[in-house]
């Protein structure tokens, strides 16, 4: 009696899963969670919703997949930055990496960790939420950085760490607004000069 071939199991992916999640990062940024349909994110992608969720999950998990990527490649200037020997120089390397990133040409204009969703309603609140979560969480590094500024006498004993964090990352979150707006990369460096103008100096002894 012949035998009867057994389905193939484990078929490899016909797609290169790491260009499908880089072109959905893309739209993501581009259009924010919930301006970003399933239509346009598989077709960007270049596959069908089947291989979507079988690659990715669903739209919140590629959302957080997207948002892991985006956090080791256009937005990886800012864990960069704190390994900079000085406080000023790491509050230079994130102003001036935020007016590269956000205004980078071969990039949507703007930060998919600011706008992505920005404006989302009930369907987009876990996407707001990790974004809040994300934002929050560069902040409180930050923070912590300057902390350690002050106690290697870096920075002067007055100097507040989380309100110094907090001034640099609103500045380099304006700065990504402002890119998604239209102002370029010129007018943007601009802001990041005048606000590393008012950087706290420690007073050396004469």
């Amino acid at each position: 009696m012949p035998t009867q071939d057994k389905p193939h199991i484990g078929r490899p992916r016909s797609f290169d899963a790491d260009e499908a999640l880089r072109r959905a990062m893309l739209v993501f940024w581009e259009q924010g969670y919930e301006g970003a349909s399933l239509a346009d994110l598989t077709g960007a992608m270049g596959i069908t919703k089947t291989s979507m969720y079988a690659a990715f999950g669903n739209k919140e998990q590629l959302f957080r997949k997207a948002l892991a990527l985006y956090d080791e490649g256009p937005a990886s200037y800012g864990p960069r930055a704190w390994a900079e020997p000085t406080a000023a120089k790491v509050a230079a390397a994130i102003l001036n990496g935020a007016v590269r990133a956000t205004t980078d040409p071969d990039c949507p204009p703007g930060c998919l960790g600011v706008q992505g969703s920005l404006a989302a309603g009930e369907l987009g609140l876990p996407a707001r939420e990790l974004l809040v979560e994300w934002r929050n969480a560069a902040r409180r590094a930050l923070e912590k950085r300057f902390q350690r500024a002050v106690d290697e006498h870096d920075l002067p004993p007055s100097a507040d760490p989380a309100r110094l964090a907090r001034y640099v990352m609103t500045v380099a979150f304006g700065i990504a607004v402002e890119a998604a707006s239209g102002a370029s990369r010129e007018e943007l460096q601009e802001v990041a000069v005048a606000a590393l103008s008012n950087w706290p100096e420690l007073q050396r002894p004469q």
